[in-house]
């Protein structure tokens, strides 16, 4: 997939994630919760399983690197045709609602697809939507053994050069102790990850 074709994907993709208004967090499922988390919590919280990969950035891609902030862990890959570019509009759009409270956000896009996505790739793609997302990537055991921490699955599907990866979608919430607080489901919007993540910073 070129540059400008995920750049330009990225920028529809952004454009279409609704931003509700600053002032009163509303949602078409009425008056948005204040208190507690909207995505699935983990009962009680538990150490998020670690791991050390390549970052996009030239640098090992592990949690306790960013220990301190929130992270926001999920699993795919950059020739993804709609699920991975949609969560990750939806990301940028979340931190973009946070203002200065996002420097204290990490997301984490780790591949699920290391035959075609190298860190240059990685960087690349993850640009186009957030300068400060971090993809990372390695060998396909280092991979593995990423996704079986947090009970992902990944299968190859097709046998062409243009194959697909049918992967978990969910999005993993991270706080600053490096615990796994809570599990989000593909297709929430970027006001429920800006309220989860409002509700870890003050935590």
């Amino acid at each position: 997939m070129s540059g400008t074709r995920v750049a330009s994907l990225a920028a529809a993709l952004l454009a279409m994630v609704p931003i509700a208004g600053a002032a009163v967090l509303y949602s078409a499922r009425g008056p948005a919760r204040t208190d507690g988390l909207r995505a699935g919590e983990y009962d009680p919280p538990r150490a998020a399983p670690e791991f050390s990969l390549a970052g996009s950035d030239g640098r090992p891609v592990t949690l306790s690197r960013y220990r301190g902030k929130i992270v926001l862990l999920t699993f795919g890959f950059t020739y993804c045709a709609a699920v991975c570019p949609t969560t990750l509009a939806t990301l940028a759009q979340a931190r973009s609602r946070l203002g200065k409270r996002a420097d204290a956000v990490q997301v984490v896009f780790v591949t699920v697809d290391p035959e075609r996505d190298d860190a240059a790739q990685m960087r690349s793609y993850l640009a186009a939507f957030d300068t400060g997302f971090v993809g990372a990537t390695g060998d396909p055991k280092a991979l593995a053994a990423a996704r079986a921490g947090y009970g992902v699955t990944a299968v190859r599907e097709g046998t062409g050069p243009d194959y697909a990866m049918v992967h978990t979608s969910s999005i993993f919430l991270i706080d600053r102790a490096g615990r796994l607080r809570a599990m989000m489901p593909f297709g929430r919007d970027a006001e429920d990850f800006a309220h989860d993540i409002g509700v870890l910073l003050e935590a």
